[in-house]
């Protein structure tokens, strides 16, 4: 049964994302964050080495859900127009606003931290009103709207990096690793099976994914319980990163400053959407915990021992999840 033909929400999702798993070998949990940051109405930074398939999980995205997809390839040069879109000043004498890549469902802000500081704020700042503002006049961004920004770890030079504040607009940071030795040789063959498709008479795509199949999901998710433990649970772990002195010496020293009230909400957000996804309409703190580091690895601040103890904002969450315990 496709997605146009009385699929339930779930089963529509889980067809979206089985169909990215085929186009990204070996990184299923990377396709189970960003399709988590869909359904939670949120946007996902997503940081890895060159190749890792970034911008091609993110094309899949696109190319499998009923979308209009806009790619904007961030370099020093960038002026905030380009993201928003601006006036222009037609023959008539009259102004017309020209709406930018934003105005679209799915936007790949690709390498964002290479644009300067000015369009980096434009763009976070239509992430979180969902509008663009030019000349006194509103414009409100689509419905379906998600911001899928990449960032490379190393290569720093001549980059910006983003501010913590605008870090934290950002519901998830996901992390992108190599494939195993396995998953690589599959890689290859789908590379070579698809560049063999594209010699053969083309045949027609699966019908794409409805958005209303998202906008139905969310609906269920929202009446997804979250008992008062899983509540409290959540509150107890952000609160661990901004009171560390509470939980040892090696807390105090690692973290200089804890997540804010948006790492608690991204945690009820993504843990609901996480135990819908499983096929549960109520919240464990397993699943809290399954994405806990992806909510709050970029909300964190470490301190200077941190640093030079080699401790990474995981290793901190790590320690976090370990002793902060779940009220019985």
């Amino acid at each position: 049964m496709d997605a146009t033909a009385g699929q339930t929400a779930r089963d529509a999702v889980r067809d979206l994302k089985n169909r990215i798993d085929q186009d990204i070998i070996g990184q299923e949990r990377v396709v189970e964050r960003i399709v988590i940051a869909l359904l939670a109405n949120g946007n996902a930074l997503v940081e890895g080495l060159p190749g890792l398939a970034k911008t091609r999980a993110i094309k899949s995205l696109s190319k499998n859900l009923e979308s209009d997809f806009s790619r904007i390839q961030f370099t020093p040069d960038l002026l905030p127009s380009d993201v928003t879109g601006g006036e222009i000043l037609r023959q008539d004498g009259q102004f017309e606003f020209r709406k930018g890549p934003i105005f679209g469902n799915l936007i790949l802000a690709d390498e964002i931290n290479r644009a300067p500081p000015k369009v980096q704020s434009a763009l976070l700042e239509a992430m979180e009103e969902r509008h663009v503002t030019v000349a006194g006049k509103r414009y409100d961004l689509p419905p379906l709207f998600m911001v899928l920004a990449t960032q490379n770890p190393i290569e720093q030079e001549g980059t910006y990096p983003l501010p913590e504040a605008q870090m934290d607009r950002f519901l998830m940071h996901i992390r992108i690793d190599y494939p195993s030795d396995a998953d690589e040789v599959k890689v290859m063959q789908l590379v070579r099976s698809e560049a063999a498709a594209q010699q053969a008479a083309p045949s027609a795509p699966p019908p794409k994914i409805p958005q209303q199949a998202i906008f139905d999901a969310r609906a269920e998710i929202d009446r997804v319980a979250s008992k008062d433990v899983v509540e409290s649970y959540i509150v107890g772990l952000v609160a661990a990163t901004r009171r560390p002195a509470e939980f040892g010496d090696k807390l105090k020293n690692w973290i200089s400053v804890g997540a804010s009230p948006r790492g608690s909400l991204a945690l009820d957000r993504c843990s609901r959407t996480y135990a819908w996804l499983k096929g549960r309409d109520f919240v464990t703190p397993e699943d809290v915990q399954a994405v806990a580091h992806d909510c709050l690895r970029h909300r964190l601040s470490l301190g200077y021992e941190a640093g030079a103890d080699g401790v990474t904002a995981d290793d901190v969450l790590d320690e976090v999840v370990r002793q902060v315990a779940v009220a019985i």
